[in-house]
């Protein structure tokens, strides 16, 4: 299946990694559907069908995938939406857990269910976005890094249930410079301080760029990865690969 043979959804494509995933699917020939709780955002490509949809809720859900499927058959889905709470478990409330949870967890999994029959015996291919967060946990986001944890074995489950017509496969995004690794930061006694001694610690030597994520996604919904399902994708620049102890010392 060529490109401009695809019909792809993208959840949370208003912005930051989902917004680029949306650009890079768009700039290969796919036709791109996209939701968020909101409304359409001034910018986002006129070609692309915007939902004004909250994939938590099994209803949206379905109608996202239903009205993708109203273009044709549903070839790519790629989970992005999600929420990030900066607490401990004991200050989390039952409000938190609903919401992030909600998205998080139950709007990958309302979205799988959607479009997994419409795939159809054709098949697809599945992405869903995890998080480093899901092997080491960020200090005080305590249910954003368990609902990470949730997407990479969710991801699994698909693959092995689904396959060989449908592929799954998550990325798991380390430091990535949007607004919710802001506010990440934000939770430092001294915020740039925090900033500058996580970059020595990527061998990259910089943040990731909501792009370099598109790249990896592009290629996962290609057909040159054809061989490649259940797997989890840590894409991090080198982060998570180095040891704790400070840059310049030893």
């Amino acid at each position: 299946m060529s490109e401009t043979d695809k019909i792809a959804i993208v959840t949370g494509g208003g912005r930051g990694i989902g917004r680029a995933i949306v650009d890079r699917l768009k700039a290969d020939g796919a036709t791109v559907v996209t939701c968020g709780r909101g409304a359409r955002p001034a910018d986002l490509d006129p070609d692309v069908a915007w939902v004004q949809a909250d994939v938590s809720t099994t209803d949206d859900a379905d109608r996202v995938a239903l009205e993708a499927a109203a273009l044709g058959r549903v070839t790519v889905l790629v989970n992005n939406a999600g929420v990030q709470i900066e607490k401990t478990v004991a200050e989390t409330t039952d409000d938190d857990w609903s919401l992030l949870i909600g998205i998080n967890c139950k709007g990958v999994f309302n979205m799988c269910r959607a479009v997994l029959p419409l795939m159809g015996e054709d098949g697809g291919s599945i992405v869903n976005l995890g998080s480093t967060s899901a092997n080491v946990a960020d200090p005080s986001m305590a249910i954003y890094n368990a609902s990470k944890g949730f997407v990479h074995s969710l991801t699994r489950s698909v693959a092995v249930d689904h396959g060989p017509k449908v592929r799954c496969n998550a990325v798991s995004p380390g430091w990535i410079m949007t607004e919710m690794a802001e506010s990440g930061f934000a939770l430092a006694r001294d915020p740039e301080r925090a900033k500058a001694d996580s970059i020595a610690r990527h061998a990259a030597r910089r943040f990731g760029k909501p792009e370099d994520i598109a790249n990896t996604v592009a290629w996962l919904v290609s057909d040159q990865s054809g061989f490649v399902t259940g797997q989890c994708f840590t894409i991090d620049g080198g982060l998570t690969a180095a040891s704790p102890l400070q840059p310049g010392l030893f």
